[in-house]
């Protein structure tokens, strides 16, 4: 019986396989490292500044100009500053014109049509969400093409509808074809849709009819959507302009932004642009503070609802 002769190993051309190496980390840059400075820079602050210059310039170049004289504004040598903080421009502006007539006029059509519009988009975006009723989802379309057609197109049926109806020159007139908001209905209504059942569930179940489960349940839990459509309803009809100088021709019936053009002088000499930059910041001020203290509801509004756990 022969031996066995030992096994000759072939080595193999084939690549030998190695365990795979795991991925290096990629390093972090450091924060203040110039790389992410630029990045910063670059993407953050300047757009930012950019934003803040575009906004704030005009207004800042007005409230300097409305302590300016006429030779200060309409001239060759470019002043920034003006000689003095001189309120002849203010004091001419709220006595040429009924300016206290037109702040009066302005907070009524203020105050009401905002109220009007705010209920009515509660009411309606209630419906839309918790009340069952026919072609529900057809009425919601129609909200939206509201929503997206121009209200320039709309201005003179209501002229023809306001005017015919005796409204021309009163403040009613100013107040009514306005009163429907598809933007307060479109952003409630799609908040109410993240509310959860189960606190609707519970107070149906105690008894409670929709007039009481929206005013004792909906509207607390969503307040800042609400006072984030009163916001923008409110700056929207103290800023009017259009309308308001379409259906009146009269200075007792006038708002501010309309009364404003009142104070332009008919010359066109450049030198009413002083009294009428003190006319603007007068009629900006207010609704400016508001919106500065209250703009905080915007972001809260906006955003709730917006993720979902």
């Amino acid at each position: 019986m022969s031996a066995q002769s030992p096994a000759v190993v072939v080595p193999s051309n084939e690549p030998q396989c190695h365990d795979p190496q795991p991925d290096q980390p990629q390093p972090v840059p450091r924060p203040l490292s110039r790389t992410n400075l630029i990045q910063t820079l670059a993407a953050g602050y300047v757009p930012l500044v950019l934003t803040t210059l575009v906004v704030f310039l005009p207004l800042l170049w007005m409230v300097l100009s409305s302590f300016k004289q006429p030779g200060e504004i309409v001239t060759t040598d470019l002043k920034i500053l003006p000689d003095s903080l001189n309120l002849e421009n203010y004091a001419t502006a709220m006595t040429t014109v009924p300016f206290a007539q037109f702040f009066a006029n302005s907070l009524v059509v203020t105050t009401v049509g905002s109220t009007i519009k705010v209920v009515l988009a509660i009411l309606t975006a209630y419906a839309l969400v918790f009340v069952r009723f026919p072609f529900k989802n057809v009425i919601f379309v129609l909200i939206l093409v509201a929503l997206m057609v121009p209200a320039q197109v709309s201005i003179l049926p209501n002229y023809i509808l306001v005017a015919g109806m005796g409204g021309k020159n009163t403040l009613w007139g100013i107040i009514l074809p306005g009163l429907g908001t598809a933007f307060g209905t479109f952003l409630l209504r799609q908040h109410f849709l993240t509310l959860p059942p189960s606190i609707l569930e519970a107070a149906e179940i105690d008894g409670a009819g929709h007039w009481r489960r929206l005013w004792q349940i909906i509207v607390p839990v969503s307040l800042p959507s609400v006072a984030t459509v009163a916001l923008v309803t409110v700056v929207s009809e103290w800023n009017d302009y259009i309308w308001p100088l379409i259906i009146t021709d009269r200075p007792e019936t006038m708002t501010l932004p309309v009364g404003l053009t009142l104070l332009q002088n008919s010359e066109g000499n450049g030198a009413g642009w002083g009294i009428l930059m003190a006319g603007a910041v007068l009629v900006i001020v207010p609704i400016l503070l508001v919106f500065a203290a209250l703009q905080r509801y915007i972001v809260a509004g906006l955003t709730q609802g917006s993720v979902t756990g």
